[in-house]
């Protein structure tokens, strides 16, 4: 079993779960740090934990190396990433501590209510709107992230774009698809728990 284990974290798709995992008290510390440069290395490392996101599920599944490791690990490193980011830019004072509160309550409630569906057999599956939660949260997250104010060129125009401003006016938006999502994994459960009772 142990061996098993090790072979699992060893394999492509894990072992970027693991840097992802690796990437959180670096991201941290640059946050913790607060100048301009400091700041856009962490928005580069957070970018490039999320983009592995994406490429380590495409390789476990295209090469066939789908583990019960990689599917503990995997939503582990992106609720930790996230999390961990949530409460230092609280810690800086980037962030009201209440957002942290809702968006980390929401993410436990349902970690522990798709758990409980699951043990009673009943399969709640993800929906759009907790993509869009997540899509808009790594968005919001990244502006937060970067915090300060720069002149962007769109090449044919440059506009000045206040990050710490758009990034929390993104992350609100996710915390609105996150309660609807929630409501609505809440109602698959109640539904759920209906259909056995009929049984």
């Amino acid at each position: 079993m142990a061996s098993t284990i090790r072979q699992d974290i060893v394999n492509i798709p894990n072992s970027l779960t693991m840097i992802r995992i690796i990437i959180i008290p670096v991201v941290m510390w640059l946050i913790h740090q607060g100048d301009p440069k400091s700041c856009m290395i962490a928005a580069l490392a957070f970018t490039g934990a999320a983009i592995t996101d994406f490429f380590d599920g495409y390789i476990a599944r295209k090469r066939n190396l789908v583990s019960m490791t990689g599917k503990f690990l995997d939503p582990l490193a992106d609720k930790l990433i996230v999390m961990a980011t949530l409460v230092m830019l609280s810690a800086v004072g980037r962030l009201e501590a209440w957002i942290v509160v809702v968006i980390v309550a929401r993410e436990i409630s349902i970690t522990g209510l798709r758990a409980l569906a699951s043990t009673e057999g009943i399969l709640i599956a993800s929906e759009s709107g907790g993509k869009f939660k997540t899509a808009f949260q790594l968005i919001g997250l990244i502006g937060l992230i970067v915090h300060y104010d720069y002149v962007t060129d769109w090449w044919l125009w440059q506009s000045h774009i206040n990050y710490q401003r758009l990034g929390l006016w993104v992350l609100l938006i996710s915390v609105i698809f996150s309660l609807t999502s929630a409501w609505t994994y809440f109602l698959g459960f109640l539904k759920g728990i209906g259909e056995i009772g009929k049984d």
